[in-house]
């Protein structure tokens, strides 16, 4: 790491600390020819992941898709912004450490699971829009399987 002010090569860490919020790591770094004190920040750089969609063509992953869709659905007095944020990051997770291409069938599936067990309402918002219910009787046979 060079220093900002003088431009040396020859720094050393003197405080080293993780932030759990936005999983960097900030190092407070001191250079040894000018003795002067600098901050860097190091994050992990998300990768590239793709998604297989339904028509067999691959998108690239998009958390914002799965927030989108999940806040359409959710009242937001029953399950906080807090919530769905690690929601979304656990299905980051999963298609990160996957190996084969994960389809967007599987992440549906795995937010309405999540829904089905923090609010029925918003599972059948979530479900009438996923599962593309085209007769009344199809939401009734929902709602009757969430009992």
């Amino acid at each position: 790491m060079k220093c900002p002010f003088c431009d040396s090569g020859s720094t050393k860490v003197v405080d080293k600390r993780d932030n759990r919020d936005d999983s960097s790591t900030r190092r407070r770094r001191q250079c040894l020819r000018c003795g002067k004190r600098f901050t860097t920040y190091e994050r992990i750089e998300k990768a590239d992941l793709d998604i297989q969609k339904k028509d067999g063509s691959l998108e690239k992953f998009d958390t914002d898709k799965i927030r989108k869709g999940i806040k359409k659905a959710v009242d937001n007095e029953k399950i906080s912004d807090e919530e769905i944020e690690t929601f979304i990051d656990d299905v980051e997770k999963h298609v990160f450490n996957k190996e084969d291409i994960v389809t967007s069938k599987e992440i549906g599936l795995m937010t309405l699971e999540w829904l089905k067990t923090k609010d029925a309402l918003a599972y059948i918002r979530f479900a009438s829009v996923y599962k593309g219910f085209k007769e009344v009787d199809e939401i009734v046979e929902e709602i009757k399987s969430l009992k």
